[in-house]
């Protein structure tokens, strides 16, 4: 049960990392043709676009979202592909430390730099 629960999540994150890229595109790449992502105008790479977007609690919230579906999809996704070759229970149990860590880890450190990206920012 714990497995199809964990598969669903996998699957959730998933679909987050396709609607959050995709929304990545659109506000990076169509802002020519939409022209509202960009407040300082010019192209969205810009330092005062690039800002404007980190300053953004908005923004900022979705680079976390992005950054926790992201690991969360993919750790979990090779893990699967690692269990599959059926090591010992003792290698498995290796891999679930070692992946959790590791994404706790990366995850407090995106963390911390999108938070502090905003703040920064914001402070300009």
């Amino acid at each position: 049960m714990r497995d199809q629960k964990l598969w669903t999540v996998h699957i959730l994150a998933g679909a987050g990392v396709a609607f959050l890229l995709g929304l990545h595109m659109i506000i990076m790449h169509l802002d020519r043709y939409l022209g509202i992502f960009n407040p300082a105008g010019g192209k969205p790479i810009e330092w005062g676009n690039v800002a404007a977007r980190s300053g953004s609690a908005w923004f900022t919230a979705g680079y976390i979202l992005l950054l926790g579906a992201a690991l969360f999809h993919g750790l979990y996704g090779l893990r699967n592909i690692l269990f599959e070759l059926s090591p010992p229970a003792g290698l498995k149990k290796a891999i679930n430390v070692l992946f959790w860590l590791g994404g706790l880890g990366l995850f407090a450190l995106g963390t911390w730099a999108a938070v502090a990206g905003c703040l920064t920012a914001r402070a300009l």
